[in-house]
């Protein structure tokens, strides 16, 4: 497998698990390079001339394990641009096979933490931001590693334009009102929600992950937010 370039940022979390299988591996090697984001390379003015065909809109997945929600979405919006980020090799693995095999043209990657990426994208070049299900961390002394804090709130709103979204998805209660609580008392987002359901129930379009459907397996209920950019 090819070396990769990592983030300075400490990264918590896993980034290999079981082997890959051979297609998999050759893959990593051959398609990945084809799709990465290179950030050796200067920031374009538009963000629309990574991908190889016109594109409306542009939006960011930031870890998507699997990919089944970046690849039901970059399917369904073909002229759409999406960038989805994964460090995570079995679950980049994954979404490479899913692209290859449906010969997918609006999709880049980032085999990396999201971080580094998210420094390096333009200003207001990013129509939403999508968070599905993220490490919560959930002992009081790994709160600082989550991924939702006051600064990464304002990073966040420096990429996405007036009027996008930041949406994000967990089943965890603490974390749900942790996020709240942190876009709350952001002056750059406001939260849509009008009732209950807004939350409770998932967006149109929404498509549900392995991860997801094991949570409702196991009773646990997730909480959908959407933040809209003031």
């Amino acid at each position: 497998m090819s070396p990769r370039p990592h983030s300075n940022r400490a990264f918590f979390g896993r980034r290999k698990g079981k082997k890959l299988r051979p297609h998999h591996a050759q893959l990593i090697d051959t398609l990945l390079p084809r799709l990465a984001v290179d950030l050796a390379r200067p920031t374009p003015t538009n963000l629309a001339s990574l991908f190889p065909r016109p594109v409306s809109d542009i939006q960011l997945e930031i870890g998507f394990g699997g990919g089944e929600y970046l690849i039901a979405q970059a399917q369904a919006e073909p002229r759409r641009g999406f960038i989805g980020v994964e460090p995570f090799v079995n679950g980049m693995a994954k979404a490479l096979v899913a692209i290859e095999g449906a010969d997918l043209k609006n999709i880049r990657l980032h085999f990396d933490d999201a971080v580094d990426l998210i420094g390096w994208l333009p200003d207001h070049s990013l129509g939403r931001i999508d968070l599905i299900h993220p490490d919560p961390w959930p002992k009081r002394r790994h709160w600082k590693r989550r991924f939702i804090q006051d600064e990464m709130i304002a990073r966040l709103a420096r990429l996405i334009r007036r009027g996008g979204e930041f949406r994000f998805v967990t089943d965890v209660a603490d974390y749900a009102a942790w996020t709240l609580q942190r876009f709350l008392r952001s002056p750059d987002f406001l939260w849509m929600a009008q009732c209950a359901d807004d939350w409770r129930k998932p967006w149109p379009g929404f498509t549900r992950t392995r991860y997801n459907i094991k949570a409702a397996r196991n009773e646990r209920a997730a909480c959908f937010l959407i933040f809209r950019k003031v």
